[in-house]
């Protein structure tokens, strides 16, 4: 129970707490319209009081009495007063035309002194501010235009000046707070309208009056302006539909329901649009002359760029309001541009801006005629520097919006029948900013340049967020085919690659163009031609190209455009007739059209082209004319036949009688179709031909200015253009943007480095250096190497004429030429795959710095080790002193744009402020510091990342460079120095990149080749330093464990090339050779590959290897190769036999190394016998003869060929070491000779094999030594040498028995057996009859019969010496014997035989 009660009690303090919550609520309701009432009955006791008020004596105006007003305004406002305090009053419910009605009477009353209509005013200021009733309060539509009408119909007979300003002022408040409440767009279009007419007339007025009135209109109609268009975006489309009606009173008077829209807007745009038109013509004394409100115009300008800037792309949606900005507003933008002040111009090109902004996809032309006719027009010189200076920076301003340049250069100067606005933009601004020689900047120059760093910033920084395509090369693109110019291509792909290239391709289009418009007005035929070969024009050729080309083609030669168009050729008339379809005359009159169609070409004088002429132009504009005043063609023609005649008739100054207007339509007396032209129309024609001259005859070329018809043509011509087109970067094309302003942008940077002299232009131009290497890497390397010469120049070190001491000291004492010095290398160290030609000028200046010992010790210092071939990429140091750092592994770059005395440095990515370019120290310290910081070192070590041709430009350049092309040295030791200095950095950057070798070396080679054929070349010290760097490049390459032939082959090529210049090289840097050679030998002979390898490798080591210094290296090497045998093969084998017997032969051999040579010469023959036992393969190889197929049996034959040729070459060899002095040595090779024949029984010799080893070898030998044993006899006190000699004589014949004896049955099955021996008789007969004058005859004497003796008893054993009627051989042994050995006549051949 007592909780029952206690739920209770709290039910009942719950009510209680509601009841106080609703009664707070309605207390705050109450208070509100109690406040409200009270305001009311303020407001209204002070308008009865102002009217009630006695007035002043000395007023000039007088005053009436209560009872003199309207007795209804009173009782208005008596009513309204006892309305006010009404019990249960809620003021929102009621129609606000019950409280408003009475002021506004007051406000609209004619008799109401000024006082009571300002109170009046201000009453309905505070009913609006206060927003007492709303757009859910009964009759608020009607209350919020009755207050407009009211307010602007307010009257103002009575009152002074001063009364009218206040009056003024607050008609203004009203208004504004109008606009601002939340019922205004009830408002009507109308209204709306009147509300800003009210508000200009104020303007107006407030001109000759205060400056605070003048300010308040101003003010208040930018503030309807800002309230009015804020809404724009607001609106539905539909509206914009609407509007597009004919018959608009009928959809204002739909609108009326809905409040103010679309309507409204518009008509106050073209309200503001028309204020710019204030030019009035005035005629004075027969002339007319203009006067313009200026002040006006700034005003509507400001008041359209709100518009604007408020409505946005709203702008847009709505096709009306859109037509008077492409139509009304840039016609007027444009007029008054070409001719308005400073300040003018710039209101108007801030207009411009603003709609490019929001609108630029449906301005395309117009925004083309407001910088081709006014701001690059302005921009030209002949107009006042004040105008210039505005039209400058209208253009930078355009060029600072982040997508402008490249959407002019693919709207425009991407398409043939457009004008190329980026060029003539990128063009002004490097001809603005080029600076006059021996002048400072000023401040238009200075400008300028910042404009022209700003678009190459600008293009620079969208291509490297694009930097990862660059690795694509850009091609060119070409022409190939017909495609019309002036379509652009549908392309049914949409990627962007397509659309690109398409692109690209009408901007190659269009350079063609040029290319033939510039022949076609030295010669109309080549023009013609070039136009098919450039495939501009089809095959056969296509009227319509031709008429084209003819009608959008800048620079045109008018002369022969006319003359083509009026000849009577069909094709000419077809292009006549095309030609006439480019112009659109709609909405134009006749003389007016006539203007526009002999604007683009010169008439001829030749009657009958001008009838063919004016015949095509009456059908295109008959076609066309807007209303149906002509009824056929003829009437056309003739009309404009009469005009030209008119013209002429008016404007020659040889008729003196001119025709009168009465005359003219007289002599047009029905011409149409029977009937007369208005006179009105004829009258109109012949006082516009009068007035204005049709331009017949003009000039080619001449300026042609925007006038009302050419606009006209414009709009008619947009109305069939594709729309703007809104894209962003892209590398192709800002790298062919670029292109088309590199040259002067190049030049103008150049030359303000070179007139400069702030640090904040030296900087930028340094920064604008580091862009246009940026942009270069896409494909402009000529542009960058341009640039590079030129700030070359700029570092001082490459003045001819200029001494050592000169130069260090400009360098020294001037910041420009370090800061140059400091760009330059570090370009070739952030950009060095960019560089081609300017190789040659960093070069040139590192050069310089090393004659001026300004590298640092980090770059140049003493070399005191040798490394090893390993360690030459790791940490290269040369022996010219040249120390290469490790790779950098930093090689992006990003501007930045810090602090004036910190931005170069950083964007240089040094650890350095510019500062340090002056702070103390010595000039030498100071020069130092700075050419350390160039790291040039950096430059050479990170060539590995150099596209080819860098790397091959890098090389040439040291090449030409070593060779002493350009330099002059005053001491050979300097030269020698440069030239070694040259060459440690070729090999170094080879070095760097081992691993693409054949892609660059053979660009190097011939270009070693050519500086070979220079006129003043000196081999010396060049082929020395050469020698030395192409070893060390050679042992790196077969270094490898799997080398190549082609680069094996390309660098023993170079090495060939430079002994073969200077050949005492081989003597100079025999040491250095032979080290080389004897470590490929030892280290690496399973790397060398190749046929030209080895042949190098072992003429160097026997040329080399010759000196007492170099041979135990030499040898060691030689044997060491030779004991192995494994890397010794078919295709070396040759070669390794010469090496060998070179140094078996020299003089200064040791016997027991010449022996162990010979030794290991002969131990060769078990590897011939070995590849012959294998077929094809050399040892280790699994192929052999025994599974070789029957197809490869004449391989087979050409092998074993092979192989004896070899075993030929190697008993050459023995032979000729058989003939050296030492006799020794002679002995030993005529045994290993012997040895030779033995072990080479195995290969199975031919009898023709024999007979070529008798013929090559052992006969050879015999006669050689034959022959200085009888030298040595002649001569006087050599009869030890005659005597040793006879001793290796000896010994050969002893070969010659063994040998014939060994190959007897092979030697006899030969066809040439009898010829063979007798040769071999013949040699014993001479050996015989050999008068030697001493013992030494009777060795011979003993030896020979012995031989015969041994050799005949053989060759009868095998019965080969047969006595035989048909075998003649005995008969003539016989014969023989008799003759040599007559002793052993009898033993041979018994009287029985």
């Amino acid at each position: 129970m007592a909780k029952v009660v206690d739920r209770n009690q709290e039910e009942e303090e719950d009510d209680d707490l509601l009841c106080q919550q609703n009664g707070k609520k309605l207390s705050k309701q109450k208070r509100k319209q109690l406040g409200i009432s009270c305001m009311l009955n303020t407001e209204v006791g002070a308008v009865l009081a102002v009217i009630r008020r006695i007035p002043d004596p000395t007023s000039q105006f007088i005053s009436t009495t209560e009872e003199g007003f309207e007795s209804s305004m009173l009782n208005s406002l008596k009513s309204l007063r006892g309305l006010i305090f009404s019990p249960q009053q809620e003021w929102h419910t009621i129609d606000p035309s019950i409280y408003l009605a009475p002021f506004l009477d007051v406000v609209q009353s004619d008799d109401i002194p000024a006082a009571a209509t300002a109170v009046a005013l201000s009453a309905i200021l505070k009913i609006l501010k206060l927003e007492i009733f709303n757009e859910n309060t009964p009759g608020a539509r009607d209350a919020i235009n009755s207050i407009v009408t009211g307010i602007t119909s307010c009257r103002l007979e009575k009152t002074d000046s001063t009364s009218e300003d206040a009056i003024l002022i607050r008609i203004l408040q009203v208004l504004i707070g109008i606009m601002r409440n939340r019922t205004s767009y009830l408002l009507t279009d109308h209204a709306v309208c009147t509300l800003v007419n009210t508000c200009f007339q104020v303007v107006q007025q407030s001109v000759s009056r205060g400056d605070s009135l003048q300010w308040n209109a101003r003010h208040t109609l930018h503030e309807l302006i800002q309230t009015i268009y804020a809404c724009l975006p607001e609106f539905e489309a539909q509206e914009a539909e609407n509007s597009e009606s004919e018959t608009e009173d009928a959809d204002m008077g739909t609108n009326l329901d809905s409040g103010y829209g679309i309507r409204a807007i518009v008509d106050i745009f073209q309200f503001l649009c028309s204020l710019l038109n204030v030019v009035e013509v005035v005629d004075v004394d027969g002339s007319t002359a203009t006067n313009s409100d200026e002040d006006v115009q700034l005003f509507a300008l400001s008041l359209i760029n709100t518009a604007i800037e408020l409505s946005g792309d709203g702008i847009g949606k709505h096709p009306k309001l859109l037509r008077m900005v492409q139509n009304d507003l840039f016609h007027h933008l444009i007029h008054y541009g070409m001719c308005s002040s400073p300040l003018l111009l710039s209101m108007i090109c801030s207009t411009v801006l603003n709609i490019y902004h929001f609108l630029r996809r449906s301005i395309r032309l117009q925004l083309e005629a407001f910088f081709t006719y006014v701001l690059l027009r302005v921009s030209k010189e002949g107009v006042s520097p004040q105008l210039q200076e505005v039209a400058l920076e209208a253009c930078i301003s355009f060029c600072r919006q982040p997508t402008f340049i490249i959407e002019m250069y693919v709207n425009y100067d991407c398409d043939p029948i457009c004008r190329n606005v980026f060029e003539k933009i990128g063009k002004l601004l490097c001809k603005r900013a080029f600076p006059i020689p021996n002048s400072s900047l000023s401040s238009m120059q200075i400008q300028a340049f910042e404009g022209l760093l700003n678009m190459i910033h600008n293009i620079a920084d969208n291509m490297d967020e694009d930097a990862e395509s660059r690795s694509d090369r850009l091609h060119p693109v070409a022409v190939t085919e017909y495609r019309p110019f002036w379509i652009a291509e549908k392309n049914n792909d949409d990627s962007l690659e397509s659309w690109v290239e398409s692109l690209r391709m009408r901007k190659s289009q269009k350079r063609k163009i040029m290319i033939a418009a510039d022949h076609f007005n030295r010669d109309e035929k080549k023009g013609l031609e070039y136009l098919k070969m450039a495939h501009l024009v089809p095959e056969p050729p296509d009227p319509k190209a031709l008429a084209y080309f003819f009608r959008y083609t800048p620079g045109l030669d008018m002369n022969k455009i006319g003359d083509f168009l009026g000849d009577p050729d069909e094709f000419n008339l077809q292009a006549l007739k095309e030609f006439t379809h480019t112009f659109a005359f709609s909405g134009m009159t006749l003389d007016n059209a006539l203007r526009t169609f002999l604007e683009t070409f010169r008439l001829p004088g030749e009657s009958q082209k001008i009838q063919r002429i004016l015949e095509a132009f009456s059908d295109r504009f008959y076609d066309q004319q807007f209303s149906e005043l002509f009824v056929s063609k003829d009437a056309v023609f003739i009309l404009c036949y009469s005009v030209i005649m008119l013209n002429t008739d008016q404007h020659n100054p040889q008729v003196k009688r001119k025709m009168t207007e009465e005359e003219f339509i007289r002599n047009n007396r029905a011409i149409n179709g029977g009937k007369d032209l208005p006179r009105e129309y004829l009258s109109e024609l012949f006082q516009s031909i009068a007035t204005n001259a049709i331009t017949l005859f003009g000039q080619s070329g001449s300026s042609i200015e925007m006038n009302p018809n050419r606009w006209l043509e414009l709009i008619n011509r947009a109305k069939s253009m594709d729309p703007f087109i809104v894209c962003n970067y892209h590398h192709s094309l800002s790298r062919d943007m670029f292109g088309c302003i590199s040259g002067p942008a190049v030049a103008t940077i150049c030359a303000v480095f070179e007139q400069g002299d702030e640090d904040e232009i030296l900087n930028e131009c340094i920064e604008g250096l580091f862009s246009v290497a940026r942009v270069a890497r896409f494909g402009l390397e000529d542009t960058l190497d341009e640039l590079l010469a030129s700030f070359c120049k700029f570092t001082m070190l490459l003045n001819p004429y200029a001494s050592a001491e000169e130069t260090l000291y400009a360098f020294s004492n001037d910041l420009k030429p370090r800061m140059a010095t400091l760009a330059v290398f570090t370009i070739a160290n952030k950009f060095a795959d960019v560089i081609r030609g300017g190789w040659r000028n960093l070069l040139d200046c590192l050069l310089k710095l090393k004659k001026l010992k300004l590298l640092p010790q980090s770059v140049v210092e003493p070399d005191t080790s040798s490394p090893s071939p390993s360690d030459i990429l790791t940490h290269s140091k040369s022996e010219s002193g040249v120390m290469f750092p490790a790779l950098d592994t930093g090689y992006g770059i990003t501007r930045q744009t810090s602090g004036l005395t910190g931005r170069f440095s950083h964007f240089l990515s040094l650890d350095c402020t510019e500062e340090s370019l002056t702070q103390a120290g010595t000039e030498f310290e100071q020069n130092l510091k700075i050419i350390r910081q160039c790291r040039i070192g950096n430059i050479f070590s990170n060539s590995s990342n150099f596209p080819d041709d860098s790397l091959q430009n890098l090389g040439r350049s040291l090449i030409f460079a070593a060779a002493g092309k350009g330099q002059k040295f005053s001491t050979s030791v300097e030269e020698e120095d440069t030239v070694g200095f040259c060459w440690d950095l070729l090999i170094t950057i080879t070095l760097a990149n081992l691993h693409r070798f054949t892609s660059f070396w053979p660009s190097f080679h011939e270009n070693l080749i050519l500086v070979a054929q220079l006129p003043l070349f000196s081999p010396c010290p060049f082929s020395e330093k050469a020698i030395l760097g192409l070893f060390k490049v050679c042992l790196q390459l077969l270094s490898a464990s799997q080398s190549e032939k082609l680069p094996e082959e390309f660098i023993f090529k170079s090495i060939n090339l430079m002994w073969k210049l200077d050949k005492e090289i081989l003597d100079s840097c025999s040491v250095s050779i032979t080290q080389s050679v004897s470590k490929l030998l030892t280290e690496y002979p399973a790397n060398i590959q190749t046929q030209l390898g080895w042949k190098s490798v072992f003429h160097l080591l026997s040329v080399s290897g010759r000196h007492p210094e170099t041979y135990d290296a030499g040898v060691e090497a030689l044997i060491s190769l030779m004991l192995d045998g494994t890397n010794i093969s078919r295709q070396n084998y040759a070669y390794c036999i010469d090496c060998a017997f070179g140094f078996a032969a020299l003089k200064i051999s040791r016997l027991e190394n010449s022996w162990k040579i010979i030794d290991q010469m002969v131990e060769s023959v078990n590897l011939l016998i070995q590849w012959y036992q294998t077929g094809y393969s050399d040892p280790g190889s699994s192929a052999s003869i025994s599974n070789m197929s029957s197809s490869s049996f004449e391989e087979l034959k050409a092998h074993n060929s092979s192989t004896m040729s070899l075993f030929i070459k190697l008993a050459e060899a023995l032979r000729k070491t058989s003939l050296v002095r030492r006799e020794e040595i002679r002995n030993h090779a005529v045994q290993a000779l012997q040895r030779s024949f033995v072990l080479a029984d195995e290969l199975v010799f031919t009898s023709t094999n024999c007979i070529n080893c008798f013929n090559l070898v052992i006969f050879a030998m015999v006669d050689d030594l034959h022959e200085k044993m009888l030298e040595y006899s002649r001569r006087e006190n050599s009869i030890k040498e005659m005597r040793s000699m006879v001793a290796t004589l000896k010994l050969a014949m002893e070969l010659l028995k063994e040998t014939f004896l060994q190959f007897l049955r092979p030697l006899a099955e030969s066809l040439g057996f009898r010829t063979f021996w007798l040769g071999v008789l013949r040699r014993m007969d001479t050996c015989m009859k050999a008068e030697l004058g001493d013992d030494s005859e009777l060795i011979l004497h003993q030896l020979v019969p012995d031989l015969l003796k041994e050799m005949i008893t053989k060759m009868k054993e095998k019965e080969i010496l047969v006595h035989k009627e048909d075998n003649d051989l005995w008969d003539i042994t016989y014969i023989q014997i008799q003759w040599i050995a007559p002793s052993l006549k009898e033993e041979l051949f018994p009287t029985d035989d």
